[in-house]
């Protein structure tokens, strides 16, 4: 379930983003605490070992490797690629959310532009908003795995009513070796077709404004098609992948507290727990998690799209527009501010402050 915590930052305040550091779902603490505990063991096992096990030419061969190790793993450009694949991976899942199929445009158009309040009216809107709706339902079980899960075969689409037997049939009759969620659009085609010449839809203008506004549609569902089957490349996620486990693969060795006696430059110090190692690895390796949970927005993660949702609301929706609301009309009446030149809505007393003078421009005052 995507995590939502707009309201808790509406307003910047002191220390205004500390409640946020205490949520554990959405978090990057429940992303990354099996990886930081592996981290922090290892690190730990390889101090004792070299604490206590190693003799003395061992422990001065285990130093000579601590300082390779520390000088080499900077020349490995983490922040360079990783910055660079989290701002695309970020930009692909912004993409493919703002392109998620949403059936409102055409309900309304259905809604307005197919006539007929008997029963024959009534069936036919809502036969083309089912369409509309089937099509962006076998999207989402090509590409979500929780909507594939919820239907798992055409029978369960057919059982949940967004296909009919006799459509079933149809559709499983068209041999073809591909994905065939276009099918729909043509039934829509061929049906908004037929309403126009029974007088359904009463001019040209009309129908043609459905079919741009369906082929819209189909656009989006055809979009997400191709998010999910043109994915950023494997090499480069390999790369930033490779990149940052032999960073810190390096530094499980290169970041050891090392003898302070033996006068090693930059290690003065024993601290016994490498604090600043171990809040680079929290914030890079935080880094790579938010791309892995954001490359396929699709999934089961905390912050994954809400597919079922999505179409719980469209079919609802969608229905109660094209068919209860058809032609429904609430009485027209005067306005509180018929005669009032100047409507000024009341302002609550918590409200108050934000009742301001229009602004004039900025040499009113001079």
């Amino acid at each position: 379930m995507t995590v939502t915590y707009s309201s808790k930052v509406a307003n910047a305040t002191f220390f205004g983003f500390h409640r946020l550091l205490l949520k554990w779902r959405g978090s990057i603490y429940k992303l990354l605490y099996r990886e930081f505990i592996a981290f922090a063991i290892l690190y730990t096992a390889i101090s004792m070992m070299y604490r206590l096990l190693l003799t003395g030419a061992q422990k001065r061969y285990f130093e000579k490797l601590s300082i390779y190790c520390d000088r080499y793993a900077e020349q490995i450009p983490v922040t360079f690629v990783l910055g660079f694949y989290v701002t695309l991976v970020v930009n692909r899942w912004w993409n493919q959310f703002v392109n998620l199929p949403w059936p409102d445009r055409l309900m309304f158009l259905i809604s307005s532009s197919v006539h007929g309040r008997d029963e024959y009216g009534r069936l036919l809107r809502r036969t083309l908003m089912r369409y509309v709706n089937l099509t962006s339902l076998l999207i989402f079980r090509s590409v979500s795995t929780a909507v594939f899960k919820r239907f798992p075969t055409i029978d369960h689409v057919v059982e949940a009513g967004f296909m009919t037997a006799d459509e079933r049939k149809l559709f499983d009759n068209l041999k073809s070796p591909h994905l065939k969620y276009w099918v729909p659009f043509i039934w829509f085609g061929n049906l908004a077709s037929k309403a126009r010449k029974e007088g359904r839809i009463r001019d040209s203008v009309d129908l043609q404004s459905l079919m741009t506004e369906m082929n819209r549609y189909r656009s989006w569902c055809s979009l997400l098609f191709g998010y999910d089957w043109v994915g950023i490349p494997l090499v480069y996620t390999q790369v930033v992948t490779l990149a940052v486990y032999t960073f810190f693969f390096a530094c499980l060795i290169g970041r050891q507290f090392l003898d302070p006696t033996k006068g090693y430059a930059g290690h003065d110090l024993d601290l016994y727990i490498p604090i600043f190692t171990l809040l680079q690895f929290f914030f890079y390796a935080g880094w790579l998690k938010v791309a892995e949970q954001l490359i396929n927005p699709f999934g089961e993660d905390d912050d994954d799209f809400e597919t079922n949702w999505c179409i719980d609301r469209n079919l609802q929706v969608s229905l109660l527009a094209v068919d209860e609301m058809h032609m429904s009309l609430p009485k027209m009446k005067k306005d509180i501010y018929w005669d009032d030149s100047a409507a000024q809505p009341p302002y609550t007393l918590a409200a108050a402050d934000y009742c301001i003078p229009s602004f004039l421009g900025s040499t009113i005052q001079m």
